[in-house]
């Protein structure tokens, strides 16, 4: 992936025109449910909506909810006001290690240590699961779990045959939790590998397309994971995200928040979102460090950690809007 298409949006008082909240509809072509053939339109149409009824797409949903509170704090960027909004902290992160041939994730690994990051979250499924075991295992040889946090994601890549195999051969590391071991769409499957694992298992994926909450709390209490991850702009905007925190936490089950390829104005908002909740475990809130034209916000990763530095300033492309 070398690129991603994203849609920004703009809601005003047609009275005050010159103050407008911005919002990104960030969608995720190939793996959104919200990829389909008519979203142009249903953007377009949320757009010209004059009572605000929006379509039960995702990314869009999210874009709205991060535009309007935007608009009713002036605009600036500045919603959701906590003290990290402030500068006063940083979010704790893990560090992302994308999925490569084995001497390209181990640098990639070496380079997320050098920055300080106290956990390491490594997309596995990519290569030779053999190989994926050393490198885990090469890690692990230099870093007892007390001092480094191991997070991993299968996305989907293991069969309902392997999986438990596997993650029995992984469990030796003292791995923190393994997301998505499995494709989606399986939750029998799936319940069986979460009540059987050595390692906790949290679903991700498997959360997209599931929007209404009386299927949020059948799918958690079918499945049983130990955690959820949540990203935004993919499992129903941030009103859904309050509802699934909700139905996890009414089954003891934990989680945490992802970013999904954002650009600095959803990641932004993401991070306002996550503020607001307090929560005890490193997030996942670095992808924006991926592109070489984002827009420059006050959003710094020092180390281990996302902060906002109220001195910096956002520059925002020039853009031109459609009617």
């Amino acid at each position: 992936m070398l690129f991603k298409d994203t849609y920004f949006i703009r809601v005003f008082d047609s009275a005050a025109p010159d103050v407008c909240g911005l919002g990104e509809v960030a969608l995720f072509r190939g793996l959104s449910a919200d990829d389909t053939p008519d979203f142009e339109t249903a953007l377009a149409r949320a757009c010209q909506s004059p009572d605000g009824v929006l379509p039960p797409m995702s990314a869009i949903r999210f874009g709205f909810e991060t535009a309007l509170a935007d608009l009713a704090a002036g605009g600036a960027r500045c919603f959701w006001p906590s003290q990290w909004g402030e500068g006063r902290y940083g979010i704790p992160t893990n560090g992302l290690v994308w999925m490569g041939d084995k001497p390209t994730m181990l640098a990639r690994i070496e380079e997320k240590l050098e920055q300080g990051f106290g956990v390491l979250k490594l997309k596995i499924g990519g290569i030779d699961f053999d190989d994926e075991v050393d490198i885990i295992s090469s890690v692990r040889r230099r870093f007892s779990r007390d001092v480094l946090e191991i997070r991993l994601d299968a996305n989907g890549s293991f069969t309902c045959d392997n999986a438990l195999e596997r993650l029995d051969r992984l469990s030796r590391f003292g791995i923190h939790s393994l997301e998505q071991p499995i494709m989606a769409g399986q939750p029998e499957a799936m319940g069986r590998i979460c009540r059987q694992s050595p390692v906790p298992v949290a679903l991700d994926e498997e959360l997209i397309g599931c929007r209404d909450r009386s299927d949020m709390d059948a799918l958690l209490s079918e499945i049983r994971p130990a955690y959820i991850i949540l990203k935004p702009s993919l499992c129903g905007g941030f009103a859904a995200a309050d509802d699934w925190i909700d139905a996890a936490t009414r089954l003891g089950v934990g989680w945490w928040a992802t970013s999904a390829l954002e650009s600095n104005i959803g990641l932004n908002a993401i991070a306002r979102w996550v503020a607001l909740k307090n929560p005890a475990m490193p997030q996942g809130l670095g992808t924006g460090a991926l592109y070489h034209n984002n827009i420059f916000s006050p959003l710094q990763m020092k180390g281990d950690r996302l902060y906002y530095s109220p001195s910096l300033r956002w520059t925002l492309p020039d853009l031109q809007w459609r009617q």
